[in-house]
């Protein structure tokens, strides 16, 4: 009770804050939307339990149901007394930070929560919990899962059947941890593939993503006696709506489409998703001609939930809410008010907790807008059995070690490799290569799984793993190396192509490194990542005359010509997870020549003829690809591709979020030092200082090589800055709400003599204290974290940052610096005192 009336008198003066300013939302007519009609249908018994445990829950209860915090902000003594019913683990979300953690590891900690759920004072009522994941490519956040191809590969396999057997594989991974919900599958049709997401999306043509709608929700879901049965999860179709036609293909844009393209491509997905029984759809980040889909009352509610009859969990997105104008991530009733039933807050829970009860109280949310959100999500849980299972560690598969990549899912998932691989050319007949020879094996990606896995793997980014990250995977060098022994042959590992003995044949594996939403979205659609690397080593090995298989890795289609004009052989193999021996099945004969398994992709996505073409989809006006949507050749076509057409590939400075790098500015950012005296002064040459006293100083000086970074000495003899900024403004909001830190590499040489403040923002920087952090650096090189989420609750701008780190003290202080970024956060990372 005390609890409560703090939180009024503290809240009362700020339940109003939302709403007040956002713009009027476009029209929609939803007699324009297909219908459709989930075959679970409304139990009346189930209902009339519902509203027997609405009649006794009190606000708080009801608003414990409708928030969904993330596992890293919330404990369980938490969720006994905020009633929490969900909580969700991001990506790279582990316990105890540790992304080996066992199953046992992972139920034990579910089991805690779960006990927390339950365990109700006297006369409240015991609504059990839920427990969210993100396994988009199998149960990807777990350490021995199987992960299967992205869904740009499945598109390519053009199998509805195998992406159902998929889903119904990821959910016994999923149930074998006790969580009994996951964020899948995507539906985004992708219209423009500079969008960092494009390989969560099936296809740019809404046809396939309908088609695989239905199979995965089926598959995830199950459906008739096996709905939501021990082997089944919770799925999710995401993200409502839009989110693939966003302009310049910005992750969290805008969709400007006319509300009937909107409907044909963004919205095909959703109608086959709901008539196969989805439980849950995830509204999108982007907004709908200027008004944020979690905001839109006439797509959420009267499209999503009254035109097409969903009758489930309208969730939200990682703090998607908190872009709405006017709202905050603690403070938003028009999201629900919109027609959201539940709010992934992942840190800001307990400001919005309190804020909703305050605003439901107060009469700003009206009790039958509540009242109906709980009611959707506890009929979810009695659609799911939640009410009737016991512990999570006491339910069927629950710690089954088995279940995590088992032999019959990596079968499943190599099968998809096979079928995913796209060749788009064989002049010669290079392949298949006979297996009894001598085979050479190169390029970056040939033994990296976790570059074959791509995003959303083990981590958010998933840029960080190694193949020890991956037991039982097998890389796609090992797979073929396997493969060749088993015949006889002789294979042979060379990252960078070079060799003693010729070989009779090489395979060449490369492409882009991992990324998720946000570092993935580029200018163009150009290889930048290992560009030159991979065209030195094919050109070298057709200048030795050995006849060259290339295998691209990535997640869009690319401009890779020049790439294609060395080989004569080439496989786009999209990201195809720990199954690398499918690649192998495929590329390889049988001893004698014979075909063991044909290439059967076809292409999802078109493929850029140029390095700027985009958008580029079939149907659009002046439709001119290099290779046309659904493209791909097999071993019974005898096609020579002959010599293309190669573009000058633009210099890409570094990937998004990147600010400076062995000492120097990436993406448009620059070094500067100031003092009163002289604000700006850039760096440039080995040595610069403020003017007269010198109050700042910097000295080139070598960290891994020759001049990569700076010592940077303040005397004390007066305030003085160091900066990091650029001309044209960036906008770190989505990078601040996706809990992503601002990491500076350095070195502690003289701790600071007093106060040292860090800055991000515009032309007045909001300024944090680091004392105490930049005094507790360890010896060596380090890095300096701190969320960008901090900033922003300071008053910092993120939505026009020009100085992306702005270090300033008065005092004595030395240290190295080399490189700032923008990171994904870890468990440690927390707001400066």
């Amino acid at each position: 009770m005390l609890r409560k009336a703090l939180r009024r008198s503290m809240l009362a003066g700020t339940a109003l804050l939302c709403g007040a300013v956002q713009a009027a939302e476009p029209p929609v007519h939803p007699e324009t939307w297909p219908a459709a009609e989930s075959p679970i249908g409304i139990n009346p018994a189930v209902e009339a339990r519902i509203d027997e445990l609405l009649g006794r829950m009190n606000v708080e209860e009801k608003v414990g149901q409708v928030v969904q915090p993330e596992m890293k902000s919330v404990t369980p003594d938490d969720v006994r007394a905020y009633h929490i019913g969900s909580v969700e683990n991001g990506g790279g979300s582990v316990p105890n930070g540790d992304k080996h953690a066992s199953p046992e590891d992972w139920i034990s900690m579910i089991d805690a929560y779960w006990e927390a759920s339950v365990d109700v004072e006297e006369g409240a009522v015991r609504i059990p919990m839920m427990w969210a994941t993100d396994a988009v490519h199998g149960h990807n956040n777990v350490y021995g899962a199987t992960l299967f191809p992205h869904n740009i590969g499945l598109g390519a396999a053009r199998d509805p059947d195998l992406v159902r057997r998929i889903g119904e594989a990821t959910a016994k991974e999923v149930r074998a941890l006790g969580m009994d919900w996951s964020f899948a599958p995507t539906l985004a049709v992708v219209r423009d593939d500079r969008w960092g997401r494009t390989y969560e999306s099936y296809s740019e043509n809404p046809e396939i993503v309908a088609l695989y709608a239905d199979a995965m929700v089926r598959g995830l879901q199950g459906e008739g006696e096996t709905f939501l049965d021990p082997d089944h999860v919770v799925s999710t179709a995401k993200h409502y709506l839009g989110d693939g036609g966003t302009d310049g293909g910005r992750d969290q844009g805008d969709n400007p489409a006319p509300e009937a393209r909107l409907r044909d491509f963004g919205g095909a997905g959703y109608p086959p998703a709901i008539s196969a029984g989805t439980q849950a759809v995830m509204a999108s980040f982007s907004s709908w001609q200027g008004t944020k889909l979690h905001a839109h009352k006439g797509l959420l509610t009267d499209v999503l939930k009254e035109r097409m009859g969903f009758d489930g969990i309208l969730f939200g997105d990682w703090n998607a809410h908190g872009q709405i104008p006017g709202c905050t991530n603690g403070n938003c009733p028009d999201a629900l008010l919109a027609g959201l039933d539940m709010y992934n807050v992942p840190q800001d829970w307990k400001e919005l907790h309190g804020n909703l009860v305050a605003q439901v109280e107060d009469g700003t949310i009206p009790m039958n807008r509540l009242d109906d959100a709980v009611r959707r999500i506890l009929r979810v849980k009695f659609r799911a059995g939640t009410f009737d299972q016991g512990l999570p560690s006491s339910r069927p598969h629950a710690g089954d070690e088995t279940l995590l990549g088992a032999p019959a899912h990596r079968a499943i998932a190599r099968e998809a490799v096979r079928k995913s691989l796209v060749l788009l050319k064989n002049d010669a007949g290079v392949l298949p290569i006979e297996p009894t020879g001598r085979l050479l094996v190169a390029g970056a990606g040939a033994d990296d799984i976790g570059k074959a896995s791509g995003g959303w793997t083990l981590s958010w980014q998933g840029d960080d793993n190694t193949n020890e990250d991956f037991p039982g995977a097998t890389s796609i060098w090992a797979g073929l190396r396997d493969a060749v022994e088993e015949a006889g042959g002789t294979a042979v590992f060379s990252a960078d192509g070079s060799f003693k003995e010729k070989p009779d044949a090489a395979v060449v594996v490369f492409g882009e490194h991992p990324y998720a939403e946000f570092q993935g979205d580029q200018a163009d659609v150009a290889l930048h990542t290992e560009n030159e690397e991979s065209l030195q080593v094919l050109r070298a090995l057709r200048e030795a005359g050995v006849p060259t298989a290339a295998v691209l890795i990535s997640g869009r289609p690319l401009y890779v010509n020049e790439q294609i004009n060395a080989a004569d052989a080439f496989v786009a193999a999209w990201l195809p997870g720990s199954e690398g021996a499918g690649v192998a099945d495929v590329l390889l004969a049988a001893p004698g020549g014979a075909v063991r398994h044909d290439f059967n992709g076809k292409l999802s996505f078109s493929w850029p003829r140029r390095p700027g073409q985009t958008p580029l989809n079939v149907g659009d006006e002046g439709y001119d690809p290099q290779f046309a949507y659904g493209y791909g050749l097999t071993y019974e076509d005898d096609i020579m591709l002959g010599q293309l057409d190669e573009a000058e590939v633009p210099v890409d400075d570094a990937p998004p979020g990147v600010f400076l790098t062995e000492g120097r500015g990436r993406n448009g950012f620059a070094l500067s030092i100031g003092d009163e005296q002289a604000p700006h002064i850039a760096v440039v040459g080995k040595r610069v200082a403020t003017y007269g006293s010198e109050s700042l100083t910097l000295t080139a000086i070598d960290r891994d090589r020759q001049e990569d970074a700076w010592a940077v000495r303040w005397s004390g003899r007066g305030e003085a800055w160091l900066e990091l900024s650029a001309e044209e403004p960036i906008d770190l909001t989505r990078e601040a709400n996706g809990a992503m830190v601002l990491a500076v590499s350095m070195r502690l040489d003289v701790a600071p003599g007093g106060a040292v403040m860090l800055g991000v923002g515009g032309e007045d920087s909001v300024m944090l204290d680091v004392t105490d952090r930049v005094k507790r650096l360890p010896d060596g090189w380090s890095e300096l974290r701190v969320p960008l989420r901090c900033f922003g609750e300071n008053g910092a701008a993120l939505d026009d940052v020009t100085t992306v780190l702005r270090l300033q003290t008065e005092h004595p202080l030395t240290i190295g610096l080399s490189d700032a970024t923008i990171a994904e956060t870890s468990a440690s990372d927390s707001c400066p005192n």
